[in-house]
């Protein structure tokens, strides 16, 4: 008895200390954003979430960036918005204690960015003003950003635009390490993208065609057209057949929807094949959200006991990487698919319409 009395109290005195640091912690979370739309020398503007919610994103004057000796400064001409940042100054409870629980740490909007480099740090021999140049930075979503010259910036090909170029990095860099570096595709494999038509989707079928591969590209009606035309060898509409219920074999599954049971995929997959876990059906928060992120961390353990394999990741912003992707947008073999464009003022109605979870391709914001 004196054990569980113990216990007892000791779980109670848990529980009492971390509500306490949840109360201290929420009150006196807070962020940057009054000093930092403080009166400026020298101007520029941005994108910036002092709270949470979409709503409150606003354009807003900040300090223009001066690079350092590794950084290049570059006028941006392009972003593009990406699930992960809905999902960022949505500000879920589950990521609060990590991105701030009542305001967010980080107040900047926007990764991909395409422009012109402006400056060059002391110590940047790779750019010189006037380069074209794409990549990612957090705080794209402005007018200028500074990014480190060996990290997060390359030459932008000239055979794509500015809008093309600056929604490439999250989206393309995703299907590229999925592909290549969890699903080890080769070619001649039998690849099947769930999720064709969206940002990510539609990097992922290029990549998997200029890799060798054969494709099958799984879309609703309206975007079996747009499949096809970058390059799918075989389409199937998911509002007319369900991709399971067939006798077809796949090397790897590359499943951004995640909208089947573990053993229903396993039925589509060669006896060594795999099923990489790319997302959870589009952007936004939806009825089935937390039920297909769950789902797909249960897949990944129990394929631990199965030679056919489900794995997810998280893609990590490479220069190596941006250059493959260059390298594949110069030759002709990758095209960004851009939906809509939206100028600076509308970041919000250009963040809605991308988790209405049906945009084709990526959603970009221009910046003149």
């Amino acid at each position: 008895m004196k054990l569980k009395r113990i216990i007892k109290w000791s779980a109670a005195v848990i529980l009492l200390v971390l509500i306490g640091w949840l109360f201290i912690a929420y009150w006196t979370s807070t962020n940057d954003c009054e000093r930092i739309t403080a009166a400026s020398k020298n101007p520029m503007k941005a994108i910036l979430n002092c709270e949470y919610g979409v709503e409150n994103l606003k354009l807003q004057e900040i300090e223009k960036p001066t690079p350092a000796d590794n950084e290049v400064l570059v006028r941006i001409r392009a972003a593009s918005v990406n699930p992960v940042d809905g999902h960022t100054i949505r500000g879920s409870w589950l990521m609060r204690p990590i991105s701030g629980m009542r305001k967010p740490k980080n107040i900047r909007f926007g990764t991909d960015f395409a422009g012109v480099v402006e400056a060059a740090g002391k110590n940047v021999t790779d750019f010189k003003p006037g380069d074209e140049v794409f990549g990612a930075k957090n705080g794209a979503v402005s007018e200028y950003v500074c990014a480190k010259a060996e990290r997060a910036v390359v030459m932008k090909p000239g055979n794509i635009t500015f809008e093309q170029a600056g929604s490439v990095a999250v989206a393309g860099l995703t299907a590229l390490q999925g592909l290549r570096d969890k699903g080890h595709l080769q070619a001649g494999q039998r690849v099947l993208v769930n999720g064709a038509s969206g940002g990510v989707g539609t990097f992922a079928v290029q990549i998997a065609k200029a890799f060798g591969a054969e494709v099958t590209a799984v879309c609703s009606t309206r975007n079996v057209d747009l499949v096809k035309s970058i390059g799918a060898d075989h389409v199937i509409d998911y509002t007319k057949e369900d991709f399971t219920r067939t006798d077809q074999r796949y090397d790897m599954l590359y499943d951004l929807v995640g909208n089947h049971t573990f053993s229903e995929r396993r039925q589509i997959l060669t006896p060594n094949g795999t099923c990489v876990l790319a997302g959870i059906g589009g952007a936004g928060v939806h009825p089935e959200t937390l039920g297909r992120i769950g789902r797909n961390f249960w897949d990944a353990f129990l394929s631990n006991f199965s030679k056919q394999k489900f794995l997810f990741y998280i893609a990590k912003l490479t220069k190596d990487d941006l250059n493959v992707l260059r390298e594949l947008m110069q030759s002709g073999k990758v095209s960004p698919v851009i939906d809509r464009t939206y100028d600076l003022t509308q970041t919000v109605d250009a963040v809605r319409y991308m988790e209405e979870g049906h945009a084709r391709g990526k959603v970009v914001i221009t910046i003149e």
